[in-house]
């Protein structure tokens, strides 16, 4: 009897791009994801902009992290924590915009145009929608 191996993925290498869905083993629930976003990058601010614009503010919170590298603050620290649990010892960069599962603690997507999309599947989501 023969079996194939699967290959193992090379170690070392910083995984950069994390592609996880709302609805793809994540389940659209008020107040369960919270959102990290970069001042200056387009990206968090088109993110930022939908959020805003989908009336999700009050139910995806958004944290902003201060700008430079140098910074290791509460949200830096809360981001790398999130980083490392999508991916254990995670070493890559840490990038924005990251949207975080905060019942699991870790990034379920990093990728602006996935999260984009998962941010209009709650906008539209029944549990999501605010009285007039």
């Amino acid at each position: 009897m023969s079996s194939l191996a699967v290959p193992a993925l090379p170690t070392g290498l910083p995984r950069t791009e994390l592609r996880g869905r709302i609805g793809a083993g994540f389940s659209p629930v008020p107040h369960r994801y919270r959102l990290y976003l970069g001042p200056d990058c387009p990206r968090s601010q088109r993110v930022a902009a939908a959020l805003a614009a989908l009336g999700l503010e009050g139910s995806v919170p958004a944290t902003v992290l201060p700008a430079g590298a140098g910074h290791d603050g509460c949200a830096h620290t809360a981001l790398r924590l999130a980083y490392e649990a999508a991916g254990h010892h995670f070493d890559g960069t840490l990038t924005v915009p990251a949207l975080v599962d905060t019942w699991s603690g870790r990034v379920v997507s990093n990728h602006a145009p996935g999260i984009l999309d998962d941010l209009r599947l709650l906008g539209a989501h029944p549990a999501f929608r605010t009285a007039p």
